[in-house]
């Protein structure tokens, strides 16, 4: 009884462990999308700025090549929406993940509590010497 409840704990804590990986690499996705959207939204008010007689270069590998201002705008916009976009569905993931922590952490302890039991009921069922 106490082997089989030890086998289920130890799986509950695999999955757990997993759930947990996801849940900081989601973490580690939504801080490097936040400080990519920043930055866009740092070029976009400098692009606000230029006038359209203003030139506009894009960096292409180890060459600048000249850019239209309204492209560079519109550019950046598409940029930031599609950035918003993945913002959005990694809170939703981060979301699904703390639950499903929760649930594994709450399946965790009934499990914990199950083999102490057991154990104790083990202890108290040994014949004394």
């Amino acid at each position: 009884m106490t082997e089989e409840i030890q086998m289920n704990l130890k799986t509950e804590m695999d999955k757990y462990k997993q759930v947990e990986r996801d849940y900081h690499k989601a973490l580690s996705q939504r801080q490097q999308l936040d400080g990519q959207l920043n930055e866009n939204i740092a070029v976009k008010k400098e692009l606000d700025l230029l006038k359209s007689q203003d030139d506009v270069f894009k960096l292409i590998g180890p060459v600048l090549i000249k850019q239209d201002l309204e492209e560079a705008k519109q550019n950046v916009s598409k940029r930031m929406e599609y950035i918003s976009s993945e913002l959005k569905r990694v809170e939703e993931l981060i979301a699904s993940l703390d639950k499903k922590q929760d649930m594994h952490q709450e399946t965790l302890e009934k499990y914990q509590q199950m083999f102490q039991q057991a154990q104790i009921k083990a202890s108290l069922n040994q014949p004394k010497a």
